[in-house]
């Protein structure tokens, strides 16, 4: 397995019952990542924009992660791909089984503030959504990859 290694992440922290919401990205990210010039070097020409989202659901407001896992199973990864997004990977954590992982590729950051639009406004996404209700918190980090790393 190739070590994949990213010079860029930045933690936003924020919590939601389910709903697609945009918070918190940086300006760029990608070939266009907004660094200090000293950092600036780090980060490929030819780097994607990626973001890797944990979701942990909320027993305690009836968030299941069984659930979650269906709703991405059935339909939420096939809608983001339809608007455009590469769904990289999704994991089960081990060591917090509450919580789902997930990673996200785009060109650039207006190519995801575009994904992400067409995924919040698209029906068959409220209709998961309606059918699989799951109180999340998510945290979220921002990545580009380095001019040296394995994937772009």
């Amino acid at each position: 397995m190739k070590k994949v290694i990213f010079a860029l992440s930045i933690v936003i922290g924020l919590s939601f019952a389910g709903t697609a919401q945009a918070q918190g990205p940086p300006d760029a990210c990608g070939p266009k990542a907004q660094l200090p010039s000293d950092f600036q070097q780090n980060v490929g020409a030819d780097a994607r924009c990626y973001e890797l989202r944990m979701y942990t659901a909320d027993p305690e407001r009836g968030g299941d992660i069984n659930t979650l896992h269906q709703r991405f199973r059935e339909e939420e990864v096939a809608i983001f791909e339809k608007h455009g997004a590469e769904v990289v990977a999704v994991w089960q954590r081990l060591d917090n089984p509450n919580t789902l992982v997930w990673m996200l590729a785009y060109r650039d950051m207006e190519h995801r503030r575009q994904v992400w639009a067409d995924f919040a406004a698209d029906p068959a996404w409220e209709a998961l959504l309606a059918k699989y209700p799951v109180p999340i918190s998510i945290e979220q980090y921002w990545m580009s990859s380095s001019d040296y790393s394995n994937t772009k």
